[in-house]
């Protein structure tokens, strides 16, 4: 039977242990405080509180420290005189020191297995975030997901992308009969957006295979959970990435899960690092979308913690909806700061024995303000917590020693190497292909039925070039287009034969495929 998870001693002389009940831990909870009050310790803590009850979980490690969870704590760590005396000062008579089954995931594929997803299920709303697009961009974005939907086009990575959005350029009129104008200056602006995102290390977000999300969810064979942790020290650099992604994952995770109601312990609990990155300049539709995931996934067994210094940084309707509050030390130098700090306290169920907004305030490192649901979903009484140690390493480990868990990890090989089967991109080129072949052959079919007296003609009334039948500028109609469909073949047979492969179309791809 699962057990509540320990958290640390409250109360006079902190000896009131204090708990998260794991059955509302898919209550959602907020680990806030300034820099350097110990709020990546508590994630430690936590992290292996739900691995030990068979729950397992997903977080991002921005600093690369939680990495020392894949290793046990040494009894030769410099801090092990404070840890064995702290958790004899809260009665925490069960500790000792142990690893945990850490998998480790990057979305470069470099300190962890490749993650990746296609573009279709990034989604334009997603995606257009991503790109920080406007409003008009934003709905020509939603117009080529529409095309590709209805047209059997699939978009898996950056490329199909690409290639569908210049066949609408070229193609804007007649999409604009049924879904609109389309702008071409909007449709560039995208292609630029990409091109930014591509040379960021996008490109190696979308693809396949792709991520399953059942690999998140595994559990051990002594029966604990899986820790996934996926390495963000270098994906901070695009932080609308990194929001971008871990948004998607809470997405995906709501769509593909079943109802469960009330379990137990959760089925997965997730921790959003760095979460004003998400709320920060997002458009109103995104906020919706994040307080809709959060109220819902609760049902479908999935907790959500979100890690920031203030909790000022989570709009007010999703910081409603987190029951469980770790809250560290915030610093008031402002009176900005100092309101936020009395807002911060408000939110609590007062305790007679203390001010809490002094105590949020005046905590030290390792030292918190914490708040739990109790029986019935009922917040707890606000106290001050001595947070337990971490029974794994304190601190990152070695690069050689994440490669050997790498390579012992269930995943190693399976997200590897990079598929590419036939998607948007292939089936444009295809038809090009098939364009450019359709134009030679009527052309050949065109000077065949020439007879030998008139071929003799045609060649000795021009310079040079084939098949007309006068050499002023008034050609006629018929044999003008045919002569500029063999001019289109090999355009575009020289462009699909490129040495970058990449380039599908330039300005006459749309030709090409008008009514198809």
């Amino acid at each position: 039977m699962a057990q509540d998870i320990f958290i640390g001693g409250g109360g006079e002389n902190y000896a009131t242990k204090q708990f998260l009940n794991i059955g509302y831990a898919n209550r959602h909870g907020l680990i806030a405080g300034a820099t350097g009050t110990g709020k990546t310790v508590t994630l430690q803590i936590l992290a292996e509180g739900f691995a030990n009850q068979g729950v397992p979980v997903f977080l991002s490690d921005v600093k690369g420290d939680l990495s020392g969870l894949a290793k046990s704590g040494s009894a030769a760590h410099k801090l092990h005189g404070a840890f064995t005396s702290r958790a004899e000062k809260i009665g925490f008579d069960e500790y000792l020191y142990e690893a945990f089954p850490v998998t480790f995931w990057d979305l470069y594929g470099k300190q962890g297995h490749p993650v990746r997803t296609t573009v279709s299920e990034m989604g334009p709303l997603l995606l257009a975030q991503l790109l920080g697009l406007t409003e008009a961009q934003e709905g020509i974005l939603n117009i080529a997901f529409r095309v590709a939907d209805e047209d059997g086009l699939p978009l898996l990575d950056l490329k199909d992308l690409q290639a569908l959005l210049v066949w609408i350029g070229e193609n804007a009129k007649d999409l604009a009969l049924r879904y609109g104008n389309v702008s071409a200056a909007s449709v560039g602006a995208i292609q630029r957006r990409l091109l930014v995102l591509e040379n960021q290390g996008a490109a190696d977000l979308f693809g396949e295979p792709a991520l399953a999300l059942s690999d998140l969810m595994r559990t051990d064979a002594d029966g604990r959970g899986a820790i996934n942790i996926l390495a963000a020290d270098q994906l901070m650099a695009a932080p609308k990435l990194y929001a971008t992604f871990l948004l998607w994952l809470l997405s995906e995770l709501f769509e593909e899960l079943p109802e469960v109601g009330d379990p137990d312990k959760p089925k997965l609990v997730f921790f959003f690092d760095e979460a004003h990155l998400l709320f920060d300049d997002a458009p109103k539709a995104l906020v919706d979308k994040v307080e809709q995931v959060a109220r819902l996934i609760r049902s479908k067994g999935v907790g959500v913690y979100f890690i920031t210094q203030n909790p000022a940084d989570v709009p007010d309707d999703i910081l409603g909806q987190l029951g469980n509050r770790v809250q560290h030390a915030l610093r008031a130098f402002t009176a900005k700061d100092r309101k936020e700090l009395r807002m911060a306290a408000e939110t609590y169920r007062e305790n007679p024995r203390f001010d809490t907004e002094e105590a949020i305030r005046e905590v030290g490192v390792g030292e918190a303000v914490t708040s739990f649901l109790q029986k019935k979903g009922v917040p707890g009484i606000v106290e001050r917590t001595l947070i337990r140690p971490p029974s794994s390493q304190l601190g990152p480990i070695t690069p050689m020693e994440r490669s050997e868990v790498m390579a012992a990890s269930p995943m190693s090989g399976k997200y590897d190497k990079r598929l590419d089967r036939e998607s948007a991109f292939e089936i444009l080129r295809k038809r090009a292909d098939e364009a450019a072949k359709a134009a030679a052959e009527a052309e050949e079919k065109a000077e065949e039925v020439e007879t030998p007296a008139l071929r003799e003609f045609n060649n000795a009334r021009r310079y040079a070039g084939k098949g007309v039948t006068r050499s002023t500028s008034r050609q006629p109609r018929r044999k003008s287009q045919e002569g500029f469909g063999a001019a289109v073949a090999q355009v575009v047979i020289k462009e699909l034969k490129g040495t970058t492969g990449r380039r599908i179309v330039r300005g006459i791809l749309g030709g090409l495929f008008k009514g198809r």
